[in-house]
């Protein structure tokens, strides 16, 4: 039987940790009124690439000429930023995809998407270079993630008729697919297929899903109902600033912002750098679809159904969820910086 949404919300269990965190946060003083523009904005995993124009709007003085002090504060695998958003602790988060903002619905978690940087989410299915064709997908073993296998992958097998029985645990390392020639895995466009390249020394066939229907945003800029409620303007300033943060990333000079990401995480390097910039731009992942009428960060109603309706078909998601309750539209869709676009 395939996975329903508890297998899902088994993924995000943040019901009973945020009631705790909400105690001990209630016990803190209060922060000074004129402390509202101070932002913490919390990442999800390492700097790198793929948080870039953040960095930038924060390397070039967008974030300040916004009013906004703003500290980033990366995430990782001993980070739990997501809980610290809800508490209080920080301001602003760097969501996954829209299937982490539904859960919060159910969970009854009081937080929004306010933008969505990524019109594509960047999961590829990474195969050896005699596989031409995303249907030769369904004769290889797939080495696929616990979380990869509870989402995406029942898309998988619910559109395309992909099979669990081909599926292996997938560990986060590249070695296993490189010994099996019959084989792909998961991964992200802007970074794995780099680190197959070095270690085995070919250039993989890749397969983003994003492009083949699994149509979620990713990379969100998510805060607190509360926050949107009390201080839209701080919010909006905020979205403004990283959309702004982003053209100038991807199409200006982004090289204080990248010595930024390399101080936050020295394990990065300058080619891995280049290597992501240059798949966010080849597939779109940033500026694709509807930004080129509404601008970077854009979202819309329709696709968040279909998005939703999907995850439903797939099972993935249960029916009758309220998911417009993840997200608003208010900071949105309002062209900012396209101007900084190439002609």
């Amino acid at each position: 039987m395939r996975p329903r949404l508890s297998r899902l919300r088994c993924l995000f269990p943040l019901a009973a940790l945020v009631a705790a965190a909400l105690v001990a946060a209630a016990l803190l003083p209060a922060k000074p009124a004129h402390a509202a523009d101070k932002v913490t904005f919390g990442t999800n995993w390492v700097a790198q690439a793929e948080h870039g124009g953040f960095y930038q709007a924060l390397a070039d003085g967008t974030y300040a000429k916004y009013g906004l002090n703003v500290t980033i504060q990366p995430g990782g695998p001993q980070a739990n930023n997501r809980l610290l958003l809800p508490v209080g602790k920080i301001d602003f988060y760097m969501g996954g995809n829209m299937l982490q903002a539904i859960s919060s619905v159910v969970e009854e978690i009081p937080t929004l998407v306010v933008a969505a940087i990524f019109q594509k989410d960047p999961q590829v299915l990474i195969a050896h270079p005699d596989v031409t064709e995303f249907e030769q997908l369904k004769t290889r073993t797939l080495f696929i993630s616990k979380e990869g296998l509870a989402s995406y992958y029942q898309w998988l097998v619910d559109e395309y008729g992909f099979s669990e029985d081909q599926v292996k645990p997938y560990t986060f390392n590249a070695a296993p697919f490189l010994v099996d020639k019959n084989s792909a895995m998961q991964g992200y466009v802007t970074s794995e297929p780099y680190a197959v390249e070095q270690q085995g020394g070919f250039k993989p066939t890749l397969f983003l899903l994003a492009d083949y229907g699994f149509d979620t945003y990713a990379t969100t800029i998510e805060t607190r109902s509360e926050l949107v409620k009390r201080n839209p303007d701080l919010v909006q300033r905020f979205v403004d600033a990283s959309i702004i943060g982003w053209y100038n990333y991807l199409y200006g000079d982004n090289v204080k912002a990248n010595a930024l990401i390399k101080q936050d995480n020295p394990e990065m390097t300058d080619a891995m750098i280049a290597f992501s910039i240059a798949k966010m731009k080849e597939y779109g992942i940033v500026d694709s679809g509807d930004t080129a009428s509404l601008g970077i960060g854009a979202m819309t109603d329709a696709r968040m159904k279909d998005f939703y309706d999907r995850m439903v078909k797939a099972k993935v998601l249960e029916p009758g969820i309220d998911y417009a309750k993840s997200y608003t539209l208010q900071f949105v869709n309002k062209s900012v910086g396209k101007e900084l676009a190439p002609k």
